[in-house]
This record gives structure tokens, sequence and C-alpha cells, in this order.
């Protein structure tokens, strides 16, 4: 784990908090980092009750067993990655999970591994929000098929990321993307969205 005085965004040279926008009510897709986020990497048997159970007990949720799903805790979340894989999701100002999770799983034939200093969380959200990332993904966005409560891996722009498509009145995302391709996602989709308006916010 990074000292917290010691973290810098990969996105820092883009100087996003000066680039704030006042309005953006008739903006097509705002843009924001959620910096320092806390993203354990969890592997187990989730057919074994004791491993559900020794997950729940700390995190106040089940690790969510539909692909491509999410549940959530108190100040957590829980994304569906595989048969036997999750991120678990929570802000820097929350407390760390991964050594109580290591303890509850003692003895268990499973994995906890911190990869969140490796990550960075771009938000995009807005009516023109799922077009935009259409214009470099696959993946379907419409609400039908990849619907708010979703996760999903893919490639993006040539860049490995995980959407999560956010509860929310209007089509939101948060993408995570390795620390390394950030600043090159950021810029792809700011210029993506360039025809529909698009600002940055908080």
């Amino acid at each position: 784990m990074v000292e917290a005085y010691l973290r810098q965004s990969p996105l820092s040279q883009l100087a996003l908090p000066s680039r704030i926008a006042a309005e953006h009510g008739n903006t097509g897709v705002t843009m924001a980092e959620r910096q320092f986020r806390r993203i354990v990497n969890l592997r187990g048997n989730p057919k074994s009750e004791e491993f559900t159970k020794a997950v729940k007990s700390v995190l106040g949720a089940d690790p969510p067993l539909m692909p491509n799903s999410v549940n959530t805790g108190k100040d957590i979340t829980l994304l569906w990655l595989g048969p036997d894989e999750w991120w678990i999701i929570t802000d820097a100002d929350t407390a760390p999970v991964a050594d109580k999770l290591r303890e509850a799983l003692a003895g268990q034939h499973a994995v906890v591994t911190d990869v969140g200093e490796g990550y960075t969380c771009i938000a995009a959200s807005g009516a023109s929000a799922a077009d935009t990332l259409a214009k470099g993904c696959t993946l379907d966005f419409h609400d039908s098929v990849f619907a708010p409560g979703s996760c999903a891996q893919s490639d993006m722009a040539k860049a490995v990321v995980v959407f999560h498509r956010l509860e929310a009145d209007k089509p939101s995302f948060e993408i995570y993307v390795r620390s390394s391709f950030a600043e090159y996602l950021w810029r792809w989709i700011e210029n993506a969205a360039e025809e529909y308006g698009v600002a940055v916010t908080q």
C-alpha cells in the first residue's frame, strides 16, 4: 500500500481540478476522475458455503454469482469478473478490507490481492455517454442489454477496462483502467465526446 502523501493521480498532468465546469446542463457528456479507489481482487469457490459466509462476514454482502452482476454492501461494491473472481471496491477514505478478508478466509482455497494502486476510475455520464463509449468498444451499452447495476470487462480504444453501469436517471458509467493507460483513455473519451459537448465535473 502506497503512503497517502506519496500518491499521485495518473491524470495529474491534465490539471482536471482547474477545468471543472461551473455549469454543464446542456452538455452531452460529463467526465470526472474518481481518485484512489481501493480495489481488492478476490478469487475463491462460490459453491463453498464456508467461502461465501466468510466474505459476507467481512463485507456485509455476498459475492455476486450471476455473470456481469454487482452487489453492494455498506460503502462497498462487488463486481463479478468471472466464475470465481470478483473486485471489491471502496473509496479511499474507507477502511481497507484486504487483511480482514485474508483472516476470514484463512485455510480456504482463496486469494486476496490488493490491486488498487494499479488502476484509476474515469466516470462518464450524460445523455450521450453510451454513444461515446460505443465508438471504442464492441459492448452493447443499451439499457436493455447493459442495464444499471451491471459490469463487464472489455477492450476500449485498445485499452483493457472494467465497466460499471451505475443506477442513475441518466446513463452513468465508471470505467476502471490501468494507470499506465489512464491519460490516453481520458483523452480518447474526451475527444470522442466532443461532438456532443463535454465538460469536466467533480
